[in-house]
């Protein structure tokens, strides 16, 4: 919500405040600052974002209700495992997020941002508590690794990983270049939450302190991923839509848009989070306590 909020007054401010010239024009005059290319990154970086966590928590929610109402009970039981392994996820990467895209905000209003006029720092104090209430970030990874992956061994996660692999095949045979980066994105999240989840769960079998030294990145990796398999479904609707002409457009093609960037410029830099979650149990304990 209180990202949400930042985007859409971060977008509003970008569209109204001019500041420097354009630089793609022949003649450049001042602009606002929306036509400039790190204030188009930083608010896409948000857009997606926000997507990829609402689409996340309607998945988690919906998990939630069906084990519920599922008169078959190993089917239910089996789905509120995954709404298991997701609750974790869902706390603390959506409240990681919250800061984050808050302090974006900021930064797009530049030094206004940062004063009560504009009320952008309200929404990053805001969000600051969030990754601390209701069990800091750090106990939610903790739980994620120690309880939920070693559970089954890593099992539920894996079955996640197939689906994100079967999504893959499906964006494979649809034409268009947007869909083919998109399933470039999602075919490799899912090779990196595999590996991770194994790495995991074999480590925490035999070291269970090495793999929670690395819960944190673990954590970042899987809502990543799992973010961007959901917008790679929407993706693909998006598209089977506009071939059909049912629908808005401008909506669909934005949806697509989206996807893209969140495959192309966030999923890469998440994934690469699959070095530091095996590395950090080499180093973290590594130093003596009198020597912090």
């Amino acid at each position: 919500m209180i990202a949400e909020r930042a985007y859409q007054q971060a977008a509003a401010f970008a569209r109204t405040r001019v500041q420097s010239k354009d630089d793609g024009k022949p003649d450049p005059k001042p602009v606002s600052i929306v036509h400039h290319p790190d204030v188009r990154r930083m608010l896409m970086s948000m857009r997606a974002q926000i997507e990829a966590m609402r689409a996340l928590g309607y998945y988690t929610a919906a998990g939630i209700d069906g084990s519920l109402k599922m008169p078959d009970r190993d089917a239910a039981r089996k789905v509120q495992d995954r709404v298991d392994l997701l609750i974790p996820i869902v706390k603390a990467w959506f409240t990681d997020l919250g800061n984050e895209i808050a302090s974006m905000g900021v930064q797009i209003h530049g030094g206004m941002g940062f004063i009560e006029e504009t009320g952008a720092a309200q929404h990053l104090r805001d969000a600051r508590i969030l990754p601390i209430y209701e069990g800091t970030n750090g106990i939610q990874a903790r739980d994620l690794v120690g309880r939920k992956v070693t559970k089954d061994g890593g099992e539920t996660m894996l079955a996640l990983v197939a689906e994100m692999r079967a999504l893959a095949g499906e964006l494979k045979k649809e034409p268009g270049e947007d869909l083919s980066a998109i399933c470039a994105g999602v075919a490799a999240a899912a090779d990196a939450l595999e590996d991770a989840t194994k790495w995991v769960a074999g480590t925490a079998a035999k070291d269970l302190v090495n793999a929670l030294a690395g819960s944190v990145p673990f954590l970042r990796l899987a809502g990543t991923a799992l973010g961007g398999w959901l917008l790679a479904k929407s993706a693909l609707v998006a598209q089977r839509k506009l071939a059909g002409r049912d629908g808005d457009p401008a909506f669909l093609e934005a949806k697509l848009v989206t996807a893209r960037f969140y495959a192309e410029v966030i999923l890469p830099p998440a994934l690469a989070q699959l070095g530091p979650l095996k590395a950090a149990g080499r180093t973290v304990f590594a130093l003596k306590e009198e020597q912090f």
